[in-house]
């Protein structure tokens, strides 16, 4: 549901609304004036101001409707938690009044004199208050619409002074006259109730108190791989549009791309468990050393290789009696002369070092980083697919080969993956090296694939 759609059906919930209260407020008034009955007057200046107050939220939901723009950047959705607290201080201004009517009517002792018609009103009444709770109950929910939930809070209200007025009346008629100013008091209390729960929420709102429990999102965020520590937490706005904002530490020598990545996620994660969260801000902070800590060798030789433009794989580190020695291979771009590929893996050993005070030893496999884009459809191709497929299945036949793909990296070249069933239980170290047995043998019988990668993967996998 689009935004714009979403506020017309907001809209239409109002006019619907509004039609209904304008009738109502038509016959109490009438009623009312007619037989003097002060409770009926209470209820009629109430259904009055539910009118007054659809007005508004219908003019204030077609603001907020408005996608957002250079004056509001965030949007005009304040402008619905607007409408929501001006139907709260409109109640509370006619509670006020209605305060004023019902001490000066107990002071004077004045009678209404009542008929079959403030019977049968507060009856329709009571029945069309009950539709009206329901409808827009359903639709505040459906739509999760801070106004419509003012109104619908409102119209529970007005449910429950139609349930005083009526007792008035009877109790009225049985000749206690007083409890007609009496109810109207109660219908005030009720009124003022409504009006202050509306006006607190509201305002919550308005002032930015938080949205959602900043422990929940930080158990949440920190179960996502990379984070170190969740700093802080903030979180503003109503139910449906909550913008949250988080400090996250990472090790230091975590690249953009995987904050990227690591931010991605943690959205991803945070929108599963929260429903109505519109924007997640992360800002990430370099998480403090501390003294035994182990570094990640890994990580760091990717952010020094991105620095530079190049890919890294298979980090190898291991300690020798000279110090800490690093092994990887180091990808760079194809058109590279063998020169031009040494200077630029040079200048990156040299960063690793700067880096990492102990590394004792660099050791770098030069290879080109592929880019093959297109699906070789060529009768070679398949060819040599089914080779490498024949092969794989000579060397471990138990293991399922599926998902051969092959591309074309050159004229002459191309670059194939297979996938593999394992045991689940299968050490990781135990697949790795059976991945790299038929990748080795798979590039040794067939020396146009000058790139082989192997998938493992449990057996029940989907």
């Amino acid at each position: 549901m689009t935004l714009v759609n979403r506020y017309q059906k907001i809209n239409r919930v109002y006019s619907v609304s509004f039609g209904t209260n304008l009738v109502m407020l038509t016959i109490k008034f009438a009623v009312g004036l007619l037989t003097g009955s002060l409770a009926m007057l209470a209820d009629a200046v109430d259904s009055s101001l539910d009118a007054v107050a659809n007005l508004i939220a219908m003019l204030m939901t077609r603001i907020a409707g408005r996608p957002a723009d250079a004056d509001h950047p965030y949007g005009h959705r304040r402008f619905e938690t607007l409408a929501a607290m001006l139907v709260g201080g409109l109640l509370l201004l006619a509670a006020w009044e209605l305060v004023q009517n019902s001490v000066t009517r107990l002071v004077s002792g004045e009678v209404p004199e009542l008929t079959v018609a403030n019977f049968a009103v507060m009856v329709v009444a009571f029945g069309v208050n009950i539709v009206l709770y329901i409808y827009q109950q359903r639709a505040s929910q459906r739509f999760r619409s801070e106004a419509l939930q003012a109104s619908a809070a409102d119209k529970r209200n007005d449910i429950m002074v139609s349930c005083t007025v009526f007792v008035s009346l009877v109790v009225v008629e049985l000749g206690l006259g007083w409890v007609d100013a009496a109810a109207a008091l109660v219908v005030v209390a009720l009124t003022g109730r409504t009006a202050f729960n509306v006006v607190r929420n509201a305002a919550s709102v308005l002032v930015d108190c938080a949205a959602l429990d900043a422990g929940a999102v930080q158990a949440i965020a920190e179960t996502v791989p990379g984070v170190q520590q969740i700093m802080r937490v903030r979180s503003r706005g109503p139910a449906d549009d909550v913008h949250l904002d988080m400090d996250v530490r990472v090790a230091p020598p975590t690249t953009t791309a995987h904050c990227a990545a690591i931010a991605g996620e943690m959205r991803a994660r945070l929108r599963d468990h929260f429903d109505g969260l519109s924007d997640v801000q992360v800002n990430f902070l370099p998480a403090r050393s501390v003294p035994g800590d182990t570094p990640d060798y890994a990580l760091i030789a990717r952010a020094q290789a991105d620095a530079l433009g190049l890919g890294v794989h298979e980090v190898i580190a291991a300690r020798t009696d000279a110090g800490l020695a690093l092994e990887m291979h180091v990808e760079v771009a194809p058109a590279q002369t063998v020169g031009e590929a040494h200077e630029i893996v040079s200048q990156f050993e040299a960063r690793l070092r700067e880096a990492i005070p102990d590394l004792a030893r660099v050791v770098t496999h030069i290879e080109p980083a592929y880019t093959a884009e297109a699906l070789d459809a060529g009768a070679n191709a398949h060819k040599l697919a089914r080779c490498a497929l024949l092969c794989a299945e000579r060397l471990f036949p138990d293991n399922d080969w599926h998902d051969c793909n092959i591309c074309s990296v050159d004229e002459r070249s191309y670059a194939l993956s297979m996938h593999c069933h394992v045991a689940p239980e299968m050490p990781l170290e135990a697949a790795h090296r059976l991945a790299e047995t038929v990748e080795m043998r798979v590039r040794a019988e067939i020396p146009a694939l000058e790139r082989v990668t192997i998938h493992t993967e449990p057996h029940d996998h989907d």
